[in-house]
Order: structure tokens, then sequence, then C-alpha cells
């Protein structure tokens, strides 16, 4: 006797809706839609749902919930670990990627995006006014999931996170219904979900404020990796106290010998100093005097177009296999440089293509005046250590490597974590304060009452008692 397991599942009532634009396990589809951006992580959802229009959001919405399934919004799928990890046995991924047109309106000083939009259309729509937006560090991440994570971009220690950028969020929650939250309407939600994720419904446009930047000197300094302790102990020394105009960020890199790479990189043990001063020229020289004089071998700094910086860090496009591990530092000194040394240096044995260290400081401490539930970093760095992980065994071997990069700096540790470079399961306690914390899970119940949305880095709801739930 043959049982027909699909025909048992809530999820087959999701069969040919949206004009068959919802693929289940076993349909033709289903592989090629539930992939993450990150290939290593092996999402398998009830079933996912690639709508095109607010209103077929909502269907899908209502349906889960007459269903008795939960949802969990995804448009690249960039930071997918640790929503996987939580299993997905009866979660539709509403896939918002054919949702991505982005509209500047100069007027009021906005672009308007909708709930699926990757960052380069974006920064193209502020350019062509000659404005610029808070973009990361990829042209092809979510604008989405990047700003309701927090958001650290170029401009970030003049300008601030990202996610204090959004004059509003339009997104379906629990009930089905199409809100808008901004200053004035829905505000409670508009600063939770400002640093909050997915926990509070699947966002269908944002707001974004364009700024008057249409250039900017930027660029990287390149030396070969056997430099990093005079290099590091430099940058280190000037990163806490550099002006707000300046945003870099520094990378220790083991580049795999492979042809998508320039010819004069491959195969290379490298540092890089890249980033971007809002200032003349001549500011920019100054502020980079210290680091030049250690001659970089490349140096391309220079006044160039502000959209250019979408693709400065020369982060992967289209998907990779990778493995990674972070956390957010209180300060960097030299026993902390040491220990970045030892195990990302020359003489370390390491899988990891880079363990980059992000500077923050400037306007990303102090709080921004009618910002979202993130609206500061207490820390003074961040890292991220990462390695390709295109077999589990080379997975295992480069998240084991990024840990022991964590631990090493773990005395530094100030015990916070930033949710955009958590690529796996943590306390998201972590993420704010206690205060912060209470209200957002207060926020939640009100919300998504019945815990309709799964999100990569959960806030419980409560019992009427206080006590959390899932």
């Amino acid at each position: 006797m043959t049982i027909d397991l699909d025909t048992q599942s809530p999820a087959t009532a999701f069969r040919g809706l949206l004009g068959g634009r919802v693929h289940l396990p076993g349909d033709p589809g289903y592989d090629a839609v539930r992939v993450a951006w990150n290939f290593a992580v092996d999402q398998r959802p009830a079933a996912v749902a690639l709508p095109r229009t607010a209103a077929e959001v909502a269907t899908v919405v209502s349906l889960a919930a007459e269903c008795g399934l939960r949802v969990a919004p995804q448009s690249t799928g960039h930071n997918a670990g640790p929503l996987a990890a939580q299993g997905l046995e009866d979660v539709v991924i509403v896939r918002t990627s054919e949702m991505s047109s982005a509209i500047a309106d100069p007027s009021r000083g906005i672009v308007r995006v909708e709930g699926g939009t990757i960052w380069e259309p974006a920064v193209d729509a502020a350019a062509a006014h000659g404005r610029a937006v808070l973009h990361g560090s990829s042209p092809d991440v979510g604008i989405a999931g990047y700003s309701l994570g927090g958001g650290i971009g170029w401009y970030a220690r003049k300008l601030g996170l990202a996610t204090n950028s959004l004059t509003a969020v339009e997104m379906v929650v629990a009930d089905g219904s199409v809100v808008r939250a901004d200053a004035e309407q829905n505000a409670e939600l508009f600063w939770a979900v400002r640093g909050g994720g997915g926990n509070f419904g699947v966002v269908t446009a944002l707001e974004l404020r364009m700024f008057d930047i249409p250039t900017a000197y930027a660029g990287m300094l390149m030396w070969n990796l056997r430099d990093i302790e005079p290099v590091l102990r430099e940058w280190a020394a000037w990163a806490p106290g550099a002006p707000d105009e300046v945003t870099t960020s520094f990378r220790a890199m083991r580049l795999p010998d492979l042809p998508d790479l320039p010819e004069f990189l491959r195969g290379q043990e490298l540092v890089v100093i890249d980033g971007a001063v809002l200032g003349s020229d001549e500011r920019g020289e100054e502020l980079l005097a210290g680091l030049r004089a250690l001659r970089p071998f490349l140096d391309t700094f220079a006044r160039v177009p502000a959209k250019s910086l979408v693709r400065l860090h020369m982060d992967p496009e289209g998907g990779a296999p990778f493995a990674s591990d972070s956390i957010m530092l209180g300060s960097l000194p030299d026993a902390a440089v040491d220990a970045f040394i030892a195990e990302a240096g020359p003489d370390a044995s390491s899988s990891l293509l880079m363990a980059e260290l992000r500077q923050l400081g400037g306007a990303l401490g102090r709080p921004h005046e009618g910002g979202g539930v993130l609206n500061r970093l207490d820390g003074q760095f961040l890292t991220f250590g990462g390695g390709i992980a295109a077999t589990p065994e080379m997975g295992a071997q480069a998240h084991a490597d990024a840990v022991r990069l964590s631990a090493a700096l773990a005395p530094f540790d100030n015990g916070r974590q930033y949710s955009n470079f958590a690529e796996n399961p943590v306390d998201a306690r972590a993420i704010f304060d206690a205060a912060t914390w209470t209200q957002l899970t207060g926020i939640r119940s009100a919300v998504d009452p019945h815990g309709m949305f799964a999100a990569n880095h959960r806030i419980p709801r409560l019992y009427e008692d206080g006590a959390p739930t899932a």
C-alpha cells in the first residue's frame, strides 16, 4: 500500500494558487525556488509562494492562517541560516523577488521600492537625480531584509544605520490586511520593524530617504598579507576616533584561484582597506595619509560617482555557498590585534576566505532622533569571518575557523549581536537592551497574536502574564 504523503499536508490547499506560482515539495519548480542566496543553507519549507502584488501576499497569508501554517518573508535569502535552523516543515516562504520596482520621487526626497527589490535599482533610481540611498556593500542584497535588520553602508558613520532612513513601510500583517506604518500611522509598528526584522509581517513596499550625495571620495588600499601587522595596528589606532565623514572596513583575504577574479588577484593573500569619505578630495587625502604612508601596492581612492560604491567591496553576486561567524567588539587594543593576526595573518592555518573588521562609531554610536528599535550600535568594530562551503566538509571547516576567530577575540566582545551579520542562530535578546526587548515582545504579541510569522532572528510573543512563548 502506497501513501501519498503530500495529500496529508495542509500546504496542498495552496496548489494552483497565484496562477501556479506556489511550489510544494515534489513539484518541478520547488527545488529552484527554495534555494537561499547562501547555497549551503538547505531550506525545505512546506511551500514557496512567489506573489507579484500586495494583494497576492495577503491571499497567501490568509490561506496560511486557515491551514495552520506559518509564513516566512524572504526576498533574496541572505541570512537564511537562522531561519532554516528553526525547521520549516510548517512554513510557507513568501519569496517577494518578483516585486522588484524602484521609483524615485525627488519632490518628496524618497525612493519607493517594492518588498523584493535589491539594492542596485534603488541606487540607480537615486543616482538619476544626483542623490544616494544608504545601500550596503553588495548590489544584490534585498533592501527589506537589509534595512529591517539595521544596515551598515559606506555612509554609515556620517548618516547612521539604513533602517533609520526608512520613512514608511507597507506590509501584510497576520490578519491578512495591508497596513502602512510611518511616523504618523501605526507608529509603534514602524518603530518595531526598523531593526525587528521579519517578525511582524511581510513587507510589500518601503520608502527610503535620499541624500544629496552625487559623488564620494572612495576606493581601496591593498597590501600583501605579510604586511598585515603595521597596517592593522595603524588602522585599529586610527579608526575609533576618525571623523564621522569616513567609513571603512579592514579585511585579511585568501583569494581562490578562480577565473572570475582579476588575474593579479587570483590565489593571492591580501590586506584590503576600503571605504568612502563624504568630503573633499583634500579631506580624503588628509584622513588617509597615515595608511598611505604604509605604501599599499594598490590605491584606488579617488572622486567617483556615488552609484559605483554599491560594488566597491567586491562582494560575490548571485549566491554562493558560505559559512561564517560574527561578534561585535567594544574595543580593538593591541592584544586584540595580536589575536586577529594569529588567526588571520600570513602564518595562520585557516580556510577563511576573509576575516573582516567593520569600523563603527560616529553616527552609528549615537541614538538617531526618530529612529527605530535599532537606532545605534554600541561597539567600536564588527567582526565577520567567512569561508567557502562548496562541500559539507568545507563548510564545517570554514565555520570552525570562523568560530575560532570569534573565540580569539572574545575577550573584547561587548556581548551584543548585529542581526545582519549573524548568519547562525543567536539569542535575539543580544541584539537589543532589556527594556527594548520587553517592548518588542509586547508589540509582536499585539501584531501577531498567534505566531503567524517566522523570522531568521525570532522575537517571541508574550502570554498575558508576561511569560514568553513562540
